[in-house]
């Protein structure tokens, strides 16, 4: 079966100067990108993916948070939570619950960017954003099989008993210290 090139694909030497041996083309290691806006779903939409996905017999991880500015412990945390199932899905908070809380000059980005940001990570397969101040609603539509919190949530894991009640598992993510959006913030407040 000829192998076809991806449009932007870099035309390289695929014979070498041992006899024998030849390179593939650069379409095999670099696969077409999803495309990142097919990433975020409404949550009715993601509702309705998180059956097939069950259907389907995928294990699906879930995290949470603002991720106002991403940073070094952001990538850290969701790789790391890519890891805990087949799927990762992310819920990001809304520009109205982050303002909640965090304070009225939060967020310096809003939802749809962050959205898109988040989903343009490899790590992530689905981002979904949800209005509340707390997750647990939204964990209660979509039932993940792991809930994953950063180790400094060791006190309270909003969603727990639901994840739990429903055979599911909570991990608890390693900390990245000295990494946060709200020091982050207050690093470029005071950098005059």
């Amino acid at each position: 079966m000829p192998i076809r090139a991806h449009p932007w694909s870099i035309p390289l030497q695929t014979t070498s100067p041992t006899p024998g041996l030849s390179f593939a083309p650069l379409s095999l290691y670099d696969p077409p990108m999803r495309n990142p806006e097919s990433k975020i779903l409404s949550r009715a939409a993601m509702i309705v993916e998180r059956a097939r996905l069950k259907a389907a017999g995928q294990t699906v991880a879930f995290t949470n948070g603002c991720f106002d500015i991403l940073h070094a412990g952001h990538a850290s945390y969701l790789a790391f939570a890519r890891r805990q199932g087949d799927v990762l899905i992310v819920g990001v908070n809304s520009d109205r619950s982050v303002s909640e809380l965090k304070g009225p000059t939060r967020p310096v980005v809003g939802q749809d960017e962050r959205a898109l940001l988040l989903a343009s990570l490899e790590a992530i397969d689905y981002v979904v954003i949800f209005d509340e101040r707390h997750v647990d609603g939204l964990i209660g539509e979509l039932l993940p099989d792991t809930l994953i919190k950063g180790g400094d949530r060791a006190d309270w894991v909003c969603g727990r008993e639901i994840v739990e009640a429903n055979g599911g598992k909570v991990v608890l993510a390693p900390e990245v210290a000295g990494k946060s959006s709200t020091a982050l913030i207050e690093k470029m407040q005071t950098a005059d």
